[in-house]
């Protein structure tokens, strides 16, 4: 695991820290739209790319909506191994043992994920991570931050796939927002902040409003189907994901340990409904879920030992 530094690949640890021993996740580089008044990027089928991973929840939102607007037509998909080793995201050619689901570089044959982000800017100093929106016509990434990514997804191929589905209504987004900001920080984030801690009192900060807000969601969820009025919205598919990869790997992994995901009525209820959406259905899995965490952060896992945990697939 490592990063870019004016281009050049640098190994260490993908855990970076401030002064209290907290996690400190690091801004996205890209950061452009796709629309049909953009000067350069313009919603075309075929013309758009994206590389993901299936462990990654960030990576698991695009996919879902991918599947949701009816783009997977329109918008390729490289999927990357769940192994992050020294030099960060790898394609399926790197490993001798294939995974089910991985893929190769489809557009460049590239070994490595690092690979693509300097052919999109060759002294780039970033640090390397899914999801990539990357436009085959200029060569070069439109936008790496997800929620930016799904809102684009979400409205900018409308025409061309005619379906007009919205997941950020506008007489919805002040509620969808502050969910949104609520389970960010303390939920989608706060398990990483727990799990990569390095001090007690950063710990202590991150799991303690982290079953904080997975209890506000419990007593919402009384007598609602959703996060937000009546429907699916993306305040709900930005936090299926964590949801999903609770028990699996944070419960245990990140020591986010105080109740399972299982353990609360409401949201066991509401997690194992949105899983059956095809959406949904399709673009989890959970063997890759589970190898990558374990696998990939020696830190936490030095012997990188993978638990014998029964698969969630039927459960869900």
């Amino acid at each position: 695991m490592g990063k870019l530094v004016d281009g050049k690949w640098l190994e260490g640890s993908v855990i970076s820290s401030d002064d209290k021993g907290a996690f400190d996740r690091k801004p996205r580089t890209f950061r452009d739209v796709i629309s049909n008044d953009h000067a350069v990027y313009t919603p075309e089928s075929g013309r758009y790319h994206l590389y993901v991973s299936y462990a990654c929840p960030w990576a698991h939102r695009a996919l879902i909506y991918r599947e949701l607007k009816n783009l997977t037509d329109h918008i390729s998909v490289s999927v990357v191994h769940p192994d992050m080793l020294e030099k960060g995201w790898s394609f399926a050619r790197h490993f001798e043992t294939a995974i089910e689901g991985t893929t190769k570089d489809h557009l460049f044959d590239s070994t490595h994920l690092y690979e693509v982000y300097q052919k999109a800017q060759p002294d780039i100093s970033t640090s390397v991570t899914v999801p990539i929106l990357w436009d085959k016509k200029t060569n070069t990434i439109v936008n790496n931050e997800s929620s930016e990514i799904i809102r684009i997804l979400n409205i900018a191929f409308n025409e061309l796939t005619g379906n007009h589905d919205d997941y950020y209504p506008e007489e919805h987004q002040a509620d969808i927002d502050t969910w949104n900001e609520a389970i960010y920080e303390s939920l989608n984030n706060g398990v990483y902040r727990s799990g990569f801690a390095k001090t007690q009192a950063a710990y202590n900060s991150a799991v303690v409003p982290l079953f904080e807000t997975l209890d506000a969601i419990e007593a919402h969820l009384e007598n609602r189907e959703f996060l937000v009025g009546n429907t699916l919205t993306e305040a709900d598919i930005r936090l299926i994901p964590t949801l999903l990869r609770f028990d699996l790997v944070y419960y245990i992994h990140f020591k986010c340990s105080q109740k399972r995901i299982a353990d609360y009525p409401r949201l066991s209820r509401y997690t194992k409904k949105f899983y059956k959406l095809d959406a949904i259905k399709n673009t989890t899995n959970f063997e890759q879920i589970k190898r990558h965490y374990y696998f990939s952060h020696e830190d936490i896992n030095p012997h990188r030992i993978i638990p014998l945990i029964p698969s969630l697939n039927e459960e869900y």
